[in-house]
Formats: structure tokens, C-alpha cells, sequence
């Protein structure tokens, strides 16, 4: 050090924060570009938060079994920094409901929410010039975490027209000897959509032929309404190995307890010899997990939990996801390709040619927040340009007034008011 400055740092000046867009910094802008002194409250319809609105609460037995672990004074120290072993048991046994065979503890990794699990896969699987297929639209946590574990992004398209199904042949061209995984979202976020046991075997058999491991994001398993039930993709792990990524957070409505998983569904063993499952191990040693005493509470939560707590909230969001797909019909500039089946956002596609002074997404959705105390999320924010994604987990009342205060902006917009 010279003069108080450190020789071997710039002061920052070298230093720079990846260019990747994330969800909350664009909701934090336009949150601060709302009109503070409108009379009009602001609807938020941008973030997948649905604590927000006091139709989406939590069961009792799930407060009940944090509050008793909290008050046993029994979990108030460190846990294993793999997760306690009656929660990974319990984690394993939820998940093995729904499999061909059996998952262990030991193959149960606890995280703080299912954001550290994406960070802990993409860090444990990172290796010098490899790469990783991500899906566009999708969730950006993933390019940011690749980002910083310096992994070359390899964007593959959802189908639109077509339920939003991976684009398979984009997924064979952009795989090569260093791709060391493809990421899927099922239920799908941004898109609400559900995928096909057809199409989730036809995704392992790709990976099997590419020689490549599947990351299945399931943070928003099991809430599928639509025609199509939620079929998790470890049910092909002996097909391809699969890294199942998921939460409490959604099912059990509590994204602020932090509790999330990451899973090996590889009952053929591939990533299960034991160099790499100490590489896992010493990652955990490094990041931690969530608190004690919320792990502890899970095999209750889990064990006292009834179906009918899970089929209000499946009944919830079908009903707005109903409203939201009527109200888009009513609006010219703005299209869905299909209804929302699944989780709690749905895409919509921007036509710019029908409106007046809106230059892309970002402008429509800054306007409106101005304009109309109204929160949506612009589609660049996931990867599609022109696009917008809607969360609808909100009271109707909510969705009403907001896709009302929408319609009245895009008629501000319309180059054809009397004909809107």
C-alpha cells in the first residue's frame, strides 16, 4: 500500500457488475418512476410475490410447525451446512411420491430458497470454457449466476405457438462436447405453461444423446390447472441425470422462509461418485443454508399439510388466470398465445404498430407505471423483446382494476381511438 491506496486494486475502478437485466432492479425502477402523489394505488403485477394480496396465505400447520420449532429452543445452533437430516429425509420422501423409485436423504442438498439452489448447481457443474443452454424467455437469475461463474450462455427458444415446448432442434445445434447442461422451467416462468410427459422424455433423450444433464427448475411444481397435470422431470433421471431445483416458497405460499432444495434425480449414478459429491458438499461448507429452525419445521409443514389448502390455491390462480386471459382478449395491442396453465405469470405479446410514442416494452411498461400506478414486467427483463409478463397471482379485484387501468392506457396510445 502507497499513500493509502492499494497497489493491487483500482478503487473499483476495473471492477464491473455484469450487464445482465434482473427482474427486481427493473421492478425497482419502475417502482421509483410511479406517480408518488396519484390518488391511485399502485397494483404491482411484476413479481412472483403472491403474499402481497390476503387471499394467498399460508397454512396454519405450517406456521404452527415453525413457531414449535422456534419455541423448542432445540434448533436455535448451526445445522449440517448439507441440511439437517430429518429434512432432507423429508424432502426425499415428498419427492419420491411422485418418482419410479426411491430418492435418499443423501440426495437431498437444503438451500437458502431455490435461487441459491440455481447458483449452487451452476458453481458445482462449472468447469474452464464450458457452457450451459439456457431457455428464452426465462428466468434471468440464471445468466446472472452464469455470468459470475464465468459460463458461456447458450440461448435455446421456447415455442410460442406451440405451448411454449423447447425448441429441441435449437437444443441438439447449440450443445457441443463443452455444454454442460440444459436448463428447463417447469411449470413455466414467464410463460405459465405446462410441458407434457411426451415432451419432458423427449428433453431427457436429447440429454442422453448430447451426453448432458438436465437442471429442471420445479420451484412451481404441482401448481398446474389446466388440462395437463405437473409431471416432475426426475421421472426420466434414469433416462439422463437430472438436478431437480425447487422451493416451499410457491406450494406452500412463503417465499420470504427461504427454504429450497437441490436434488440429484440420477439413479444410474453418473454424478454420484465421490469427488464430485464432496465438491458439492464443500460448496455447501461455503454458502450455508437456511435457518435452522425453519428446516426443522419442514417434515411437519410437509406431513400436516391438507390437499385442500394446495386445491384453494390451484382454484385461486385459475380463476386469475381466467381473468387475465378474458381482459387481454379485450385489449387490441396486446395478444397471449395461449392460457395460462400453471405457475403464476403468463407472457403477452406487445404490438407496437397499433400504438402512438411507445418504442419498445421498456417504454410501455415505464409509461404505464406513470401513467397508471399499474407494474408490469417488460418482456426484455426475461429475454423477449416486445413481450410482457403478467404475474396474476393477485386478488381479482386487483387484476380488474389493473387490466382496466391498462385498457384506458393503450387507448391513450391507440393511432385508432374511435375504432379501439
Amino acid at each position: 500500500m502507497e499513500n493509502g491506496v492499494y497497489q493491487n486494486l483500482d478503487n473499483g475502478q476495473g471492477i464491473e457488475a455484469p450487464a445482465n437485466i434482473t427482474i427486481k432492479g427493473t421492478l425497482s425502477l419502475l417502482m421509483a418512476n410511479t406517480n408518488g402523489d396519484d390518488k391511485k394505488r399502485v397494483i404491482s403485477l411484476g413479481i412472483g410475490d403472491p403474499t402481497a394480496y390476503s387471499c394467498f396465505r399460508t397454512t396454519v400447520a405450517a406456521q404452527d410447525a415453525v413457531v414449535d420449532t422456534l419455541r423448542s429452543y432445540k434448533f436455535n445452533g448451526y445445522s449440517p451446512t448439507v441440511g439437517l437430516p430429518q429434512t432432507r429425509k423429508a424432502i426425499a420422501k415428498y419427492l419420491s411420491s411422485d418418482l419410479p423409485y426411491e430418492l435418499s436423504s443423501d440426495d437431498v442438498y437444503v438451500t437458502a430458497g431455490c435461487t441459491q439452489a440455481i447458483e449452487m448447481v451452476l458453481s458445482i457443474l462449472a468447469r474452464p470454457g464450458a457452457n450451459v443452454l439456457l431457455p428464452r424467455p426465462g428466468f434471468p437469475i440464471y445468466g446472472l449466476c452464469a455470468t459470475f461463474r464465468n459460463l458461456e450462455i447458450r440461448y435455446y427458444d421456447l415455442l410460442p405457438d406451440n405451448g411454449w415446448e423447447v425448441n429441441l432442434n435449437a437444443v441438439e445445434a447449440l450443445a457441443d462436447h463443452k455444454t454442460i447442461a440444459v436448463v428447463i422451467i417447469n411449470p413455466g416462468n414467464p410463460c405459465g405453461n405446462v410441458y407434457t410427459r411426451q415432451h419432458l422424455e423427449k428433453i431427457a433423450e436429447t440429454a442422453k444423446r448430447l451426453g448432458i444433464a438436465v437442471i429442471a427448475d420445479e420451484v412451481y411444481g404441482h401448481l398446474a390447472f389446466g388440462d395437463k397435470p405437473f409431471v416432475p422431470m426426475g421421472v426420466f433421471g434414469s433416462v439422463a441425470p437430472v438436478f431437480t431445483l425447487g422451493s416451499l416458497s410457491k406450494r406452500w405460499l412463503v417465499p420470504g422462509w427461504r427454504l429450497g432444495w437441490l436434488v440429484t434425480n440420477d439413479p444410474n449414478g453418473v454424478y454420484k461418485n465421490p469427488k464430485f459429491v464432496e465438491r458439492i458438499k464443500k460448496y455447501c461448507d461455503i454458502c450455508g443454508g437456511p435457518a435452522t429452525f425453519i428446516q426443522a419445521a419442514v417434515p411437519l409443514i410437509i406431513e400436516q399439510t391438507k390437499e385442500a389448502f394446495f386445491g384453494k390455491t390451484i382454484n385461486m390462480l385459475k380463476q386469475s388466470a381466467e381473468i387475465c386471459y378474458k381482459k387481454i382478449k379485450e385489449i387490441p395491442c396486446i395478444s397471449c398465445p395461449s392460457k395460462a396453465e400453471g405457475s403464476m405469470a403468463l407472457m403477452v405479446k406487445l404490438n407496437l404498430s397499433l400504438l402512438k410514442d411507445i418504442s419498445d416494452d421498456m417504454d410501455f411498461c415505464f409509461k404505464l407505471a406513470k401513467e397508471e400506478s399499474v407494474i408490469i414486467l417488460p418482456g426484455l427483463a426475461v429475454g423477449l423483446k416486445n413481450w410482457l409478463r403478467i404475474t396474476f397471482a393477485a386478488e381479482p379485484a386487483a387484476l380488474e382494476e389493473a387490466f382496466g387501468r391498462l385498457k384506458s392506457f393503450c387507448h391513450r396510445y391507440s393511432k385508432q381511438q374511435n375504432g379501439y
